[in-house]
């Protein structure tokens, strides 16, 4: 591979880099978890985050950040991350994907990064809410976001060798998922619900290891972006309908040159085949173990996917607290 090929493309130790800024983003925010204040909990991951990002030798720009949502003034879209040097990506970045379990002391709350190549993220970020479809491999050409909940439950449950009771869908837990929460439990099948942070929900659907099978329902489309990234190094299903609220912010989508009423797949909301998923465990989940403290030590565990390789690597790290005071 000549030298500016290797420029150009995410290298094979970028997760292994990036994974250090989950973890300091995760080991910052614990002191607030369970206190209430979901923006300090939200504030020390970032601060903690795109310190840790500095120092990674890569050009990093952020297409997918805290922006508007958290009206943050670092990780924003459009910031450059990272020391310029080696390859040149797209980032989506959440610092904590659960703020309010976090500051309620509730399970399930991680940090992540996504990359890919520069240029092959979607911009979602105008319409701040997606409707979202993602199973395993098995769910590839046999169900789809524009059939009925039912029959995507029947058609998953033959193609996995399930029976439909045996199905678990997971559903964020908001009142606007009241029909399709109805719909999955006439179908036979069981809901897993979920109180804040649909990435993790989606990966969990992709993994062919997980109890869940499916996660469905409205949730953030910058989320769904990034999990498209860890859904491609599954080798799962993963769709997406750009769900905007109001006229103006169906505008800012047409100005923005996105597709309403369209069916997202996983290359149209990334468009690459090298994409990086990392992650690390802020609390307790079924994906990752949060933050522990013990004797003088910090444990973290972390995630990495990517989808050239398809590699997942578990990793269990030890921390000096000492390091971290």
């Amino acid at each position: 591979m000549s030298e500016s090929s290797m420029l150009q493309h995410p290298g094979r130790n970028l997760g292994m880099e990036l994974v250090r800024a989950t973890e300091a983003a995760a080991i910052r925010a614990t002191p607030w978890i369970g206190k209430g204040d979901k923006n300090a909990a939200d504030g020390a991951a970032v601060d903690a985050m795109r310190r840790f990002l500095a120092t990674v030798s890569f050009d990093g720009v952020v297409v997918i950040g805290e922006g508007e949502k958290d009206e943050a003034p670092m990780l924003f879209n459009g910031e450059h991350v990272g020391n310029g040097l080696g390859p040149a990506c797209d980032i989506a970045v959440d610092p904590i994907d659960g703020t309010s379990l976090t500051a309620a002391g509730r399970s399930h709350a991680i940090s992540m990064i996504a990359a890919s190549d520069r240029g092959t993220m979607l911009d979602a970020s105008s319409v701040f809410y997606m409707d979202k479809l993602v199973t395993s491999h098995e769910g590839i050409g046999v169900v789809d976001i524009r059939k009925p909940i039912a029959e995507n439950i029947r058609a998953l449950a033959k193609a996995k060798g399930k029976k439909v009771e045996d199905i678990r869908v997971a559903i964020l837990d908001r009142p606007r998922h009241q029909g399709i929460i109805d719909e999955v439990r006439a179908a036979g099948a069981g809901t897993r619900l979920i109180l804040d942070g649909d990435v993790a929900g989606g990966i969990n659907a992709a993994r062919p290891d997980s109890r869940i099978d499916m996660c469905i329902g409205i949730g953030g489309s910058p989320e769904g972006v990034g999990t498209a990234c860890a859904v491609k190094a599954l080798g799962g299903l993963i769709q997406g309908i750009l769900y905007p609220q109001t006229d103006e912010e169906r505008q800012k989508a047409i100005d923005a040159g996105l597709k309403l009423d369209y069916v997202y797949e996983a290359d149209e909301l990334v468009a690459s085949d090298n994409t990086y998923f990392v992650a690390t465990g802020v609390t307790d989940g079924d994906m990752l173990r949060g933050v522990r403290r013990e004797n003088g030590w910090i444990f973290t565990e972390s995630i990495i996917l990517r989808s050239k390789t398809g590699t997942v690597r578990r990793i269990l790290a030890e921390h000096a607290e000492e390091k971290w005071l």
